[in-house]
């Protein structure tokens, strides 16, 4: 039914303000009628679809499939409480049962409490500050010290970066707590890549990076030069170029603080990128929870439209490229890259049958490169170096720095960087000041929710792609979570089988089932009351086939499981 309490000559200059044409729009359209309304009136529903040129339930769809959208009245304030393992161990239930139970006192006291509502999320990319929360959209560290009325006051502050590093190539400007805007970031030599890649041939750049040897940092390590050979190569036009900030793997926060402290050095690694490929047009896709930072990259492009590193004739070139950046909308399956391209399009996110790859039909079945933003933060410094020096740092098969994100029972939880190449016990015990409170550790999870378990026994691993390869630990986007010898491995596990259930788009039978079955039988073993099969069926991943599901949900939900499974056996009885 209609809401009759909304005007829709409200909806006119919200729409009006848009400049993005047909349903490509549509994200960015639901934002803002979300901001104006605190959800998506089904009268607005009904506007947005005839504005955009599709049907009301296309726009109905859309807005059930992501989790930020709300399609009935909620409160003024929605208070998100990170349950994530790391924020788990760290208090977040106590956090949610507090602020529930004072919500209660102040219901009964007769007091309006409709200001305020309480939802758990699988993982704000909040770690080092666990337990973390947003409210309204502002982040929030150390939730177990803020009140009710720290809530309702509208006063708590976006906490600052927790950055480390050993050797200061990405993050130099990084921890500062502050940004670094376009001022600050030319007078430490920022767009002097820029300047010099718009120089070079488009082949000389890619040349160059290719030489470098720099691997994707988004976890699949695939060699990016020839990524964006493989693009540049394609005759089609428009060409277009993403860059991935939806940052949704449980543990990571390194693009989070590259985009809050540094944003000016991923938008020159993202416009040298475009140079080099042919790219027209690019897309920064930022991640819905990560507003701070959302806001940051709209002021970095602005401030770089302005000194002609963006538009028309950039640098008195003939190069022209520029940038639009998106909002996502909480969906974890977004940061899957053809998910992702889906979602830009106005649709739900959900991930394309490959091949073809996006390098040849991506973005509106053109050819599109996608980088991470680690990725394209490491491309300034490789044209201005140079690919030699370049390679000096890191190791012959895993060249460069690399930002690791180091959270959970640690003295010192952040992000650091260091060269490809040193030991996990150097990270751990070296940077970081070992095991929170002078405990053991008992496990490490490398990799994220889809990652693996690591042991005491291999703290001397060096932290390269091969090496974590060659001990079956993914590297993934530099993802570690330590656990110390105090913790329940078991709630550890069932928490990841809850996010896969919860975050499966169920395209894929075999990974809806599968997800949510495996999710069950976590859930008997925690209640004591493991049923005959369910060990088998634990171990039956043939759910997990590539053949069977189309991404990395289904492929890898089960590899943690499989993992403490194969080094704690006793935990599965």
């Amino acid at each position: 039914m209609p809401d009759s309490t909304i005007d829709l000559t409200e909806l006119a200059p919200i729409l009006n303000e848009l400049t993005f044409q047909g349903r490509t729009a549509l994200l960015p359209t639901l934002h803002a009628v979300q901001e104006q309304y605190g959800y998506i009136p089904a009268e607005a529903v009904a506007e947005i679809a005839r504005i955009l040129g599709i049907s009301p339930q296309e726009v109905r769809e859309t807005v059930e499939f992501y989790p930020m959208f709300y399609s009935e009245p909620v409160a003024k304030t929605v208070v998100h409480v990170c349950n994530n393992p790391v924020c788990a161990n760290a208090g977040a239930e106590a956090v949610m049962k507090r602020l529930s139970q004072t919500l209660e006192v102040h219901r009964m006291a007769g007091e309006p409490v409709g200001t305020l509502t309480l939802e758990y999320a699988p993982c704000l990319g909040l770690c080092e500050h666990a337990p973390a929360m947003i409210i309204q959209g502002t982040s929030v560290a150390r939730a177990d010290s803020v009140s009710y009325e720290d809530l309702v006051s509208g006063k708590l502050r976006h906490p600052r970066s927790i950055v480390r590093n050993e050797i200061a190539i990405l993050t130099a400007n990084c921890g500062k707590n502050r940004v670094n805007w376009i001022t600050l970031y030319q007078a430490s030599g920022g767009y002097k890549a820029l300047r010099k890649a718009v120089q070079m041939s488009p082949q000389a750049v890619i040349d160059e990076v290719k030489a470098s040897g720099l691997l994707g940092r988004g976890g699949a390590a695939y060699p990016t030069g020839l990524k964006w050979e493989s693009a540049a190569g394609e005759p089609g036009h428009p060409k277009y170029i993403v860059c991935n900030a939806d940052e949704a793997e449980p543990g990571t926060f390194k693009d989070r603080v590259l985009l809050e402290d540094e944003p000016h050095l991923v938008l020159e690694g993202l416009i040298i990128a475009a140079y080099a490929t042919g790219a027209e047009k690019g897309f920064i896709y930022v991640r819905g929870e990560y507003i701070f930072q959302y806001k940051a990259m709209l002021r970095a492009v602005d401030e770089a439209r302005q000194a002609n590193y963006l538009g028309e004739h950039i640098l008195g070139t003939s190069f022209n490229f520029d940038v639009e950046v998106r909002r996502g909308a909480g969906t974890y399956v977004a940061g899957e890259e053809t998910a992702q391209l889906e979602s830009i399009e106005g649709k739900v996110a959900i991930p394309r049958t490959r091949p073809p790859f996006p390098t040849s039909k991506g973005l509106f079945g053109q050819p599109t490169i996608i980088n991470n933003v680690e990725t394209l933060a490491n491309v300034p410094y490789i044209i201005r170096a140079g690919a030699a020096e370049y390679r000096k740092i890191g190791t012959p098969g895993s060249t460069g720095p690399k930002l690791f994100c180091l959270s959970g029972d640690v003295t010192m939880p952040g992000v650091y960087e260091v060269p490809f190449g040193v030991t996990f016990r150097h990270l751990l015990e070296d940077l970081a000041g070992g095991v929170r409170g002078g405990r053991k550790m008992k496990a490490a999870l490398f990799g994220g929710a889809a990652g693996a378990f690591a042991t005491p026994d291999q703290l001397d691993i060096p932290l390269t792609v091969e090496d974590l390869r060659a001990n079956g630990l993914p590297l993934g986007s530099g993802v570690i979570t330590v656990f110390d010898e105090t913790r329940d491995l078991k709630d550890v596990c069932l928490r990841l089988g809850r996010f896969f259930a919860e975050e499966s788009c169920g395209k894929c039978a075999a990974c809806k089932t599968g997800t949510m079955r495996q999710y069950d039988i976590l859930q008997r073993m925690i209640a004591g009351k493991m049923e005959p099969g369910d060990l088998e069926q634990l171990n039956d991943t043939a759910w997990t086939d590539p053949t069977e599901s189309i991404c990395g949900v289904g492929q890898m939900a089960a590899t943690p499981i499989l993992s403490a499974m194969k080094h704690w056996p006793e935990i599965f009885r």
